[in-house]
């Protein structure tokens, strides 16, 4: 294959990589269902082979589970293992918010607060979807700044297999409100360059979104 060739397949793999994580994130494909192949190649216009290796790497992301002769279908995530990885992101993310603000210029700081206004303006329009992107933009945000690459490689595979639950979350009643004021702590926590603040700030943000979980889970059983 031509090195075109090979650019022109890394980019139909990474444009099936990206919808069927976006279905799965935002609950098109729900815990549990089949993924068939065939599907998936007449769903999104790809060859077989991509559709394959795109499912690879969706299992090494942890979001897919492939079985033989069975094909692949959408990893269930209990509510334990949900709860266990935010309580994980807690004291990691908690980590990223303290050197974020060691390390935080005026560049980061307005960069944040503008992500904050961001965050408030979706929250006061009723806007679910904008609210949980901007919330998933100030967790990136806060870890960019950090410069910690190490937490970085650990917070992409757990962001990556929760964040289909916290988007739930986000439909609980009330909750945007709630989350708005918990993000909006953290980004001033950060720009106030206290990292003891800034840590237990956003770690107490993420063991809400704990109690969130296990509220969803009594008032949707079976999640």
């Amino acid at each position: 294959m031509t090195a075109g060739g090979e650019t022109a397949q890394s980019e139909a793999v990474a444009e099936v990589v990206l919808a069927v994580r976006d279905g799965i994130m935002q609950g098109t494909y729900a815990p549990g269902q089949r993924l068939p192949e065939a599907d998936l190649v007449s769903l999104y216009r790809a060859s077989r082979g991509t559709v394959r290796t795109a499912l690879v790497q969706l299992e090494n992301e942890g979001l897919v589970q492939r079985e033989r002769n069975r094909g692949a279908r959408v990893r269930p995530i209990s509510l334990e293992e949900a709860v266990e990885i935010t309580e994980t992101r807690a004291v990691v993310e908690g980590l990223c918010a303290a050197k974020a603000a060691e390390r935080a210029t005026e560049h980061d700081r307005a960069r944040l607060r503008a992500l904050g206004d961001e965050m408030r303006s979706a929250v006061e329009r009723g806007d679910i979807p904008a609210y949980s992107r901007t919330n998933q933009l100030v967790h990136r945000a806060v870890r960019d700044i950090s410069g910690h690459q190490t937490a970085g490689l650990m917070l992409d595979r757990l962001r990556i297999q929760s964040v289909r639950y916290h988007f739930r979350v986000a439909l609980l009643p009330g909750r945007p409100g709630v989350g708005l004021r918990e993000h909006l702590d953290v980004i001033e926590a950060v720009c106030a360059g206290d990292p003891d603040v800034a840590e237990k700030t956003m770690r107490a943000h993420l063991l809400s979104v704990v109690g969130a979980l296990q509220e969803l889970a009594k008032t949707q059983p079976g999640w």
